[in-house]
C-alpha cells in the first residue's frame, strides 16, 4: 500500500511504490529511466517475477512437476532467461517461439508445443532438438505429426489436450475451453483419440493436457476441469493406454482492477487435495502459468504530448499507442494508469489515447489524473500481452525494454528504429 499526502491509500502492484514524490521500481526511478531512454518504454521488475514463480514452486512443493512458462504472454529474451534460470520450462506456440526458447537456453526436454496449427517443418525442427512433449489439438494433427516423425525415425511424445466444455468466466477472446472454441479435442472424443495415438507407430503418448482460458480469478472453473480431466485419465487407462503426466495448463488472473483471483499455492493447495482424493497424487504435473507470471511485473511508461479539453470528453493524447498496449483496443482491457511524478492539483476526468489514426486507439477511459503535456504517466500492469503483441502499425517503432534488478536497470531491448523496420524490404527496379 503506498499513497501521497492528501490522496487516499492507493494498491500499486508489488515492488512499485512512490519514493520522495516520484515512482519507483524496487530501487530505480522510472522518471530517471524514461529520461535516460525515452518513451514510450517497458519496464519489468525481476523481483516480481520469481516472486510470482515462487508460490508457484511453493504451491507444488514435494511433489513430482514441472513448471513451464507460457511464452506467449511476453517473450522477450532476457525474460525468458530470468525464469529459465529459475527452474522453468517454456510452453511454445510456434517455430519461431521455439528458436526464442532455445537462444534463451532451455533445456529442449523441457518444452512444450502447444497450439492449433503445427506446420510439418515446425514438428521437424522440434523433433530435432527433442522438445519434451507435444500438446495436440486435433485427429488431423496426430496424423500428420505421426507421419512426420516416422519419416525421421522417430516416436514423437504427444499429449493431447482436451476441451472439457468448462466455462472459465472470463472475456470470450481469451476462453478457451468450451465446445465453441478451436482449441482441443472434444471430451467425448478423446478416448478414441487416444487409442487412435496409441496405435501410431511414429506418437508415444506420455500425458494428457487441459487449458481452459486466461485470466481467470475463481478457483471453480479449474476444479471443474480437474474433474473432467481425471474422469477421461481412468477411462483412457482402463483401455490399456498409460498417462505419466497431467498437464493442467495456465490462465490463473492478476490484478488489473480490483480482480481478486486466488493465490497461485493457495489454489494449488486446493487443487492438489481434489488430486489427491481421486487417486492421482503421485501423477507427474504440468503447468503452464504466462500472464500470472509477468502481468505485474512490467509498466509502459508514457509521455503527455497534448491535452485536449472537449465539451464531452476530455483527451491526455500520449505518446504510446494501440501497437504499444493492444489490450484496451483488443479486449477492451483495463489497465491502471497513474502519474509517475504527481501534482498537487486536483484531478480532471480524462480520455488517455495515442497518437494513432483509429478511433479504438485509447489506453484508459475517464481517468481521475492530474497531467499536464510533458507529464509522464504509467501504465501498470503491463507486462503480459502487450510487447509480445506489439506491432509496426502506422510505421511506429516498438519501444524499449529494461529489466531491474534492485538498484540496477539493464536495457534488454534496444528501440526499433525506422531503419530497423525497413531493412527487409525492397524497392521496385528502376523504370
Amino acid at each position: 500500500m503506498s499513497s501521497l499526502p492528501g490522496q487516499p491509500p492507493m494498491n500499486l502492484p508489488p515492488f512499485i511504490s512512490y519514493h520522495a514524490g516520484d515512482l519507483v521500481m524496487e530501487g530505480v526511478s522510472l522518471k530517471q529511466l524514461a529520461m535516460e531512454h525515452g518513451t514510450p518504454l517497458f519496464v519489468y521488475s525481476r523481483a516480481a517475477m520469481l516472486g510470482a514463480l515462487a508460490a508457484y514452486q511453493r504451491g507444488l512443493a514435494g511433489r513430482s512437476h514441472q513448471i513451464c512458462y507460457a511464452m506467449k504472454a511476453n517473450s522477450t529474451l532476457a525474460i525468458l532467461q530470468t525464469l529459465v534460470r529459475a527452474g522453468c520450462g517454456l510452453d511454445i506456440v510456434s517455430g519461431g517461439e521455439l528458436e526464442r526458447a532455445l537462444a534463451a537456453g532451455v533445456e529442449p526436454g523441457k518444452v512444450i508445443f502447444s497450439g492449433v496449427g503445427k506446420t510439418r517443418s515446425e514438428m521437424q525442427r522440434a523433433l530435432e532438438v527433442g522438445i519434451g512433449c507435444f500438446n495436440v489439438e486435433s485427429r488431423a494433427e496426430l496424423d500428420v505429426l505421426d507421419d512426420v516423425a516416422r519419416g525421421m525415425g522417430l516416436r514423437a511424445p504427444v499429449s493431447v489436450r482436451v476441451n472439457p466444455n468448462v466455462d472459465a468466466r472470463t472475456h470470450p477472446y481469451i476462453s478457451t475451453g468450451l465446445k465453441d472454441n478451436k482449441f482441443g479435442i472434444a471430451h467425448e472424443d478423446v478416448l478414441a483419440t487416444y487409442r487412435h495415438a496409441a496405435a501410431c507407430a511414429g506418437l508415444r503418448v506420455v500425458g494428457i493436457d487441459c487449458h481452459i482460458g486466461s485470466q481467470i480469478t475463481q478457483t471453480g472453473p479449474y476444479l471443474d476441469a480437474m474433474d473432467r480431466m481425471l474422469d477421461l485419465v481412468q477411462n483412457i487407462e482402463a483401455a490399456g493406454v498409460r498417462i505419466e503426466h497431467i498437464d493442467f495448463g495456465g490462465g490463473l488472473g492478476i490484478d488489473y482492477h480490483g480482480d481478486e483471483p486466488p493465490q497461485a499455492d493457495d489454489l494449488w493447495h486446493q487443487l492438489l487435495k481434489r488430486l489427491d482424493a481421486r487417486g492421482y497424487g503421485q501423477r507427474k504435473i504440468y503447468i503452464e502459468p504466462g500472464r500470472s507470471l509477468v502481468g505485474n511485473a512490467g509498466v509502459c511508461l508514457t509521455e503527455v504530448l497534448y491535452c485536449k479539453p472537449g465539451e464531452q470528453k476530455n483527451f491526455l493524447i500520449v505518446d504510446a499507442a494501440m501497437n504499444d498496449l493492444p489490450r484496451p483496443a483488443m479486449y477492451q482491457a483495463y489497465h491502471r494508469i497513474v502519474e509517475v511524478s504527481p501534482r498537487n492539483a486536483a484531478p480532471l476526468t480524462w480520455d488517455v489515447v495515442g497518437p494513432v489514426c483509429e478511433s479504438g486507439d485509447w489506453l484508459g477511459r475517464d481517468r481521475a489524473l492530474a497531467a499536464q503535456s510533458g507529464d509522464l504517466l504509467a501504465v501498470l500492469s503491463a507486462g503480459a500481452y502487450c510487447m509480445s503483441m506489439a506491432s509496426n502499425y502506422n510505421t511506429r517503432g516498438r519501444a524499449a525494454e529494461v529489466l531491474v534488478d534492485g538498484d540496477t536497470a539493464t536495457l534488454i531491448r534496444a528501440r526499433e528504429s525506422a531503419a530497423d523496420q525497413l531493412r527487409l524490404e525492397s524497392l521496385l527496379p528502376s523504370v
